[in-house]
């Protein structure tokens, strides 16, 4: 177990919390976060959780101009006991560090990153929603800070936590969302940085964004950089496909985030001894499954989301409209045990939620 000491700086001053019925994505935040700085040949010193505040970097630091840093999202929920829970928070603390790798960032100590957030809620506890589909946002991030215009993995870093209390990360909830195919912009290749979060990725990705809210879409559906037909995954969630009763999603492939929902959803099948398949799929193969009548299903997986069902596909301007726009019975499944095993409703036979103290 991590000595480290956490040193804690109460804010003098409470914000008013937003109510319940108000809460939107990522636009309010508690009143702690906690800070660890990282200078080369040191290591990560002065571990500390504090008021939250804006950040004082200097103009020149490497995070602006060459983009050098990596985030996390997970939640926080607060169960029907009255406990708070953490879904597999293990697994996001070891894909920050993947991340800095590819990025040629140092890793954090991932035993003392968890007993930090842990600490961080258990001051900031109030702040969990309670109500239905609410929970705690947590953002774990690190930013280059060293101040220098040279193209160079940075001598100095911060490392933060930040949290948020949100609703819904889309408007129609668990009803099915409507994706646009892409088919011009390309997000990642094999060999960058696809298989890392970090925010070139989404910024990338902004452009298709725009261009898929102006017609009506909630996100995009990116294909690969380099044939541009097998799928990849949608702007912020993995994606699935019931076909035939098999359901498939595409392969890690060196070009796809490696999502902790994913990885759960996966499992979550094989326990229920429904088929799942990772492997390259078409566009085209989408198409013309669903031309046959076979698409009986497309969902989305993802931290914000949970489960996304997927109502409507655009490719090259012809609608696909999966399950006749309505929510699968699979999707729904699978939406009521993650959230019933993250609130506490449902049993956790894998042992994936952390209690914090």
């Amino acid at each position: 177990m991590t000595t480290k000491t956490i040193h804690v700086e109460l804010s003098k001053s409470k914000k008013e919390k937003p109510n319940t019925d108000q809460l939107e994505f990522g636009r309010v935040f508690t009143d702690h976060m906690f800070i660890a700085d990282y200078v080369e040949g040191k290591g990560w010193t002065d571990h500390r959780i504090v008021p939250y505040q804006p950040l004082a970097l200097d103009p020149a630091a490497i995070v602006f101009h060459y983009g050098q840093t990596v985030f996390e999202g997970l939640k926080a929920y607060m169960s029907t006991d009255g406990k708070v829970r953490l879904f597999r928070p293990d697994e996001n603390m070891k894909r920050l560090n993947k991340s800095s790798d590819r990025i040629s960032m140092p890793p954090f100590n991932e035993e003392l990153a968890l007993k930090a957030l842990e600490k961080l809620i258990t001051i900031d506890k109030e702040w969990i929603p309670t109500a239905e589909g609410t929970s705690l946002y947590i953002r774990p991030f690190i930013v280059a800070t060293e101040p220098y215009l040279g193209v160079a993995p940075s001598k100095t870093y911060q490392f933060i936590i930040i949290l948020s209390p949100v609703g819904s990360y889309y408007k129609e909830g668990i009803h099915p969302v409507k994706i646009l195919v892409e088919n011009e912009y390309v997000r990642a290749v094999a060999g960058g940085t696809g298989t890392a979060k970090t925010a070139g990725n989404y910024a990338s990705g902004l452009k298709a964004q725009e261009v898929a809210a102006e017609k009506g879409y909630s996100q995009v559906l990116w294909l690969d950089g380099v044939e541009r037909k097998y799928i990849e995954e949608v702007g912020a969630m993995n994606v699935f496909f019931k076909i035939k009763g098999e359901v498939i999603t595409p392969v890690l492939s060196g070009s796809i985030l490696e999502g902790v929902t994913r990885k759960s959803v996966i499992q979550l099948l094989e326990h229920w001894d429904v088929p799942v398949t990772e492997r390259k799929i078409s566009m085209q193969e989408i198409y013309e499954a669903h031309q046959k009548g076979e698409l009986e299903e497309a969902f989305g997986t993802g931290t914000a989301a949970v489960i996304s069902p997927i109502g409507e596909f655009n490719w090259k301007d012809e609608k696909l409209v999966v399950n006749e726009g309505k929510t699968g019975e699979l999707s729904k499944k699978l939406y009521d045990e993650l959230t019933g095993i993250q609130t506490g409703k449902n049993e956790d036979p894998f042992d994936w939620v952390v209690e914090v103290e």
